[in-house]
């Protein structure tokens, strides 16, 4: 008797055991891509930038195809992270969050490095976003950081990287 349920029970595993392994498999795949999408860009900078006492770890998005993907398809970030944009020329800048799947506070920034104006954005929505007058920078961060620290415009932003 004990021979025939160990025999059914192997039987049984050889069953079970394919699909437990895919199913780690795909576990293990499902996490990757969320690391992946949750995590910073490794191919972008990151550089430590202060807003009054609080300070914030940004990737640097200097390049037009790391400004066009921007915070695209990341599932959440870090509380303070974000990303600061920059731009060749001063100009209208103008965001949308399009495929950015988390959404997010965007703060313009004058030459002067204080901040010009803030919006807050929905995640993948197609509104535009313009800064109040032509900038060089943008941070964004997670929605309503700004708002939750009483920063606004007028506050330095110090770390800002000069071209």
């Amino acid at each position: 008797m004990f021979k025939t349920i160990y025999s059914e029970r192997l039987a049984c595993w050889g069953l079970i055991k394919p699909r437990l392994l895919g199913f780690i498999g795909l576990l293990g795949l499902a996490t990757l891509a969320l690391a992946q999408n949750s995590g910073p860009n490794p191919g972008l900078q990151v550089i430590e930038l202060k807003a009054g006492i609080y300070r914030i770890q940004a990737e640097v998005a200097a390049t037009a195809p790391a400004r066009q993907t921007g915070l695209m398809y990341r599932t959440l970030m870090a509380q303070n992270a974000g990303m600061l944009f920059i731009f060749e020329q001063k100009g209208q800048h103008c965001f949308w969050m399009s495929n950015t799947k988390i959404p997010l506070a965007i703060a313009f920034i004058g030459d002067d490095d204080k901040i010009v104006n803030i919006e807050e954005m929905q995640a993948d929505t197609t509104n535009n976003h313009c800064p109040k007058v032509p900038i060089r920078y943008a941070l964004e961060m997670n929605q309503k950081w700004f708002n939750e620290r009483a920063l606004g415009p007028g506050t330095l932003i110090q770390g800002i990287p000069k071209k």
